[in-house]
This record gives C-alpha cells, sequence and structure tokens, in this order.
C-alpha cells in the first residue's frame, strides 16, 4: 500500500490544501509569465512536485485553476470588505473606502505574481465563485443597510451592488496596467463616476 492510505483523515486534509495551494501558486507565476493563452496545464504541473494524475484530482483545466485564483482572492479580500462595513456611516464613505481597500489589495496581490506576459493580453472571464458571490452579497448587505437608515436613496439593491462591483473591477484591471500604478486616482474616479456620473469627473487637458 502507498504512504498516502495510512494518512489520517487530518493529515490526509492537510495534504490535499497543501497540494491546492502549489498547484495556486504555480498557476500565479506560470500566468504572470506567460499569459493566460500560452500557458498550458502542463507548464503548471511542472512547477509543483505533483504528478499529471494528482493535478487532475483537484482541477480539471487551466481555467478551472483561473477561477480557483479568483475565488481565493474573493475569500482573502472578504474580511477586509466586513470590517469596512462595520465603520460604514454613509454610502459614499463606505464607497470610497470598499474601492480604495479593493485597488491596494490588487496591488499588493500583483506583488505576488511574476508579470511578464502582455498586460494587454485579456483574462478569462471569472465565473461567479462562491466567494465572488459572497463578495457580492457582503456589498448589497451594507447598501441595504444604508438604505434603511436613510443615508442613500433608495434604489435597486442589485443593479446597484452588481453595477460597482463591476464598475470597480473594470477601472481595476485597467489600473494595473498603467505604471506606476495609481490607487488613489483610480479610487477617485470610480467614486466620482458613481456618485455623480460623467459630469462629475476631472478635465483631461486636450
Amino acid at each position: 500500500m502507498s504512504q498516502v492510505a495510512y494518512l489520517t483523515p487530518g493529515k490526509r486534509e492537510q495534504t490535499k490544501l497543501a497540494n491546492r495551494l502549489a498547484i495556486l501558486d504555480a498557476a500565479r507565476e506560470v500566468f504572470g509569465e506567460l499569459g493566460f493563452e500560452a500557458a498550458t496545464v502542463r507548464d503548471i504541473i511542472r512547477r509543483t512536485t505533483l504528478s499529471v494524475g494528482a493535478f487532475y484530482n483537484y482541477y480539471h483545466s487551466k481555467e478551472e485553476v483561473f477561477d480557483a485564483l479568483a475565488d481565493d482572492g474573493a475569500r482573502r479580500f472578504r474580511p477586509i470588505l466586513h470590517a469596512l462595513s462595520a465603520k460604514a456611516s454613509d454610502f459614499e464613505s463606505y464607497l470610497r473606502a470598499a474601492v480604495r481597500a479593493y485597488f491596494d489589495f490588487l496591488a499588493s496581490e500583483q506583488e505576488s505574481w511574476v508579470v511578464r506576459a502582455s498586460a494587454t493580453e485579456p483574462l478569462p472571464h471569472v465565473r461567479n465563485t462562491p466567494e465572488i458571490l459572497a463578495v457580492f452579497e457582503e456589498v448589497r448587505t451594507v447598501f441595504a443597510d444604508v438604505m434603511d437608515r436613510g443615508l442613500a436613496p433608495k434604489v435597486d439593491l442589485d443593479y446597484l451592488a452588481a453595477s460597482c462591483i463591476a464598475v470597480a473591477r473594470e477601472i481595476g484591471d485597467r489600473m494595473m496596467e498603467r505604471a506606476p500604478v495609481d490607487v488613489e486616482a483610480a479610487a477617485e474616479f470610480v467614486v466620482r463616476l458613481l456618485l455623480g456620473g460623467l459630469p462629475a469627473l476631472p478635465r483631461w487637458e486636450t
């Protein structure tokens, strides 16, 4: 019998977690160096000590690995967002703090990726993983509370949460393509756009 067969349930779960983390760490490096399109599952496996068969025990494709990376990021960001919700005094202050925290998180995450691939390469669309859905519910809940306290007009909660998240995500992606990364300017753009629309945005000199 193999050594794995003798692992206790607790040890087996620790091994599974370690293997998943090894795959995700390897995928960050590979996607950063080669770009998502050029990267292959074998490229990821080569950065680990796992066999091909072991890899497929956890993920079936590089798309699944990418989703897992997004889910892992959302899982780690959600406590930050939750802490901000406890301090929310009105819609604008929460929006500004949440967007700034998200952009700071993106910038810090970028440091763990070895980015040599083209910044203009389109990334795959991230599906609604459990943790990403939990982030949406966190934002929606705070917006609902702010509205119930009369600190913001009552509008469609689903549309409001979805639009704020979508705008922040897209602007965040564009922010990371620029050098240097300007978190403050990007966050201010998002807040002004969401609160005041186009007339509220700062003008560029032509």
